[in-house]
């Protein structure tokens, strides 16, 4: 903008660009005042009689339409004026011209600068069209940020790098099991592990206590496995409480290598199963296409896909979840796929009966170290001559956890030990069932259910979510406890006596 010069936009072009910013009240029965004498005066800065002269050129060229319309809060009809087809393109031709003419804007730090109409609204981050933009320049010369009449400072706010169908589902899962801390023992447990994988069941359920080792002991395993991995796709997924069904089979998708880079050629029309936001997973629907996609009968792709699933802490999806693991399972089974589900409850999305799962689902329950693992753990660390395999196992129920804190600390009872405890099983326990454990705690030998049920006052068969937790054992003398949680509830009733 040169010394002195001002902005001056024509009666004519203001009308057009008003016009334009309500062109979605064409066809409307009642309107607003923005399209009748009075609103085009007092946004275009014309004097009424002006606005009907002007109106009678432009109505006269073809360029403008006008009518009687109701008006929002009028008792009576009044004249209205909209653009025509032509009037529109014209308009927008106006709008481009004058979106190049200069302005001035004093910035948030008092400096005057000279940008293009069009970029005064962002630079300002106030909510102003072109129009009101000009009509500010042409009147008072320059704009400032800040200005009360503008309305709010809007917050500026970035856009998604991308948003395509898939994008940033990588973030979600990885290839392979996390490396993890040195295994002692499960010996047991892997040779399960090898004779699950080279037999003909797809799916195993690996279930214990918190901090038992269950991802330890499956990524040791993956880690040494030799043969029978490298043709899968392998996917682990660490399920998060915030984790939904929509999320984990986006991940599946992208781990099948559909989404934006179209590494394959989605010829079974599998993304269009995800819904539209706030919409339900069709999951039978999921459950063919996905099966499809993995076994190509048709030869559409051109080649057959094994998935190896690593569900790591699936106690924390919900009910929608659940479900879509039972989907998984189903398809796991008709692709010759597989699947290794960790949780810290007893699976329930499929009938646990013998009858039904013979064949089908290995289940891996895994408890604490034995005595001779822990002979040879605590020999390893030097620690053989302190104390001894028995009392360890005793106080600890050979969980990993208090024995790595034994080798680091030399503490049997170390206070992290005594936390991960309380946070992750006691303190997260509804007192109902704390008071059945606390009781049981107190005894010297297993107590049978309806002695144990009658000392706390309880009604009813044993809670569900003991058993399948392995918190509380079922014997056959009665009801007996996991030693490492014997041990702290003991503490614990110590402490209040």
């Amino acid at each position: 903008m040169g010394e002195g010069a001002r902005v001056n936009v024509a009666v004519a072009d203001r009308i057009l660009l008003h016009l334009l910013n309500h062109v979605s009240q064409v066809d409307l029965h009642t309107v607003t005042s923005e399209i009748t004498r009075r609103g085009i005066s007092i946004a275009c800065a014309v004097h009424p009689p002006n606005v009907s002269r002007s109106m009678r050129d432009l109505v006269a060229t073809g360029i403008v339409a006008q009518g009687m319309r109701l008006v929002r809060g009028e008792n009576r009809r009044q004249k209205v004026w909209y653009l025509t087809s032509l009037g529109m393109e014209m308009a927008a031709a106006v709008k481009e011209r004058l979106s190049e003419t200069p302005v001035l804007v004093r910035s948030r730090n008092g400096d005057l600068l000279e940008i293009s109409a069009s970029e005064a609204s962002d630079r300002l981050r106030a909510d102003l069209d072109l129009l009101s933009v000009l009509m500010h320049a042409q009147h008072e010369g320059a704009l400032s940020y800040g200005d009360i009449r503008f309305g709010p400072i809007r917050n500026k706010k970035i856009e998604p790098g991308s948003i395509r169908m898939m994008a940033g589902a990588h973030s979600t899962y990885h290839t392979e099991p996390p490396k993890t801390r040195d295994i002692h023992g499960r010996n047991e447990e892997r040779k399960s592990l090898d004779v699950w994988f080279s037999g003909t069941e797809g799916i195993c359920t690996i279930t214990g206590v918190a901090g038992c080792g269950k991802t330890t002991l499956v990524s040791d395993w993956f880690r040494t496995r030799d043969s029978g991995i490298e043709d899968m796709l392998v996917m682990y997924y660490p399920c998060q409480p915030w984790d939904t069904a929509i999320g984990l089979t986006t991940s599946i998708f992208h781990r099948l290598g559909l989404g934006h880079k179209n590494e394959i050629d989605d010829s079974y029309d599998l993304v269009s199963v995800l819904p539209p936001p706030g919409n339900p997973l069709d999951h039978d629907l999921l459950r063919r296409r996905l099966t499809a996609t993995l076994i190509d009968e048709d030869g559409a792709i051109g080649s057959k896909s094994k998935l190896f699933l690593i569900l790591d802490d699936v106690h924390n999806l919900d009910k929608e979840g659940v479900r879509l693991l039972g989907v998984l399972m189903q398809v796991i089974e008709a692709s010759h796929s597989r699947m290794i589900v960790i949780s810290r409850s007893s699976p329930d999305f499929y009938d646990r009966r013998d009858v039904m799962t013979r064949g089908r689902v290995a289940e891996i329950a895994l408890g604490g170290l034995s005595r001779n693992e822990l002979e040879m753990w605590v020999k390893s660390i030097g620690l053989s001559d302190k104390i001894s395999a028995e009392a360890l196992h005793e106080r600890t129920g050979g969980h990993p956890l208090a024995i790595e804190l034994l080798e680091m600390y030399g503490e049997m009872n170390h206070r992290d030990w005594i936390r991960f405890l309380d946070s992750e099983i006691v303190d997260v326990l509804p007192d109902e069932d704390r008071s059945i454990l606390l009781a049981l705690s107190r005894a010297k030998r297993p107590m049978p259910w309806k002695e144990l049920s009658e000392s706390v006052g309880y009604v009813g068969r044993p809670p569900k979510s003991l058993i399948s937790r392995g918190l509380m054992i079922e014997l056959e003398d009665g009801m007996w406890l996991h030693e490492a949680l014997r041990s702290r509830l003991q503490m614990h009733t110590e402490k209040q006596n």
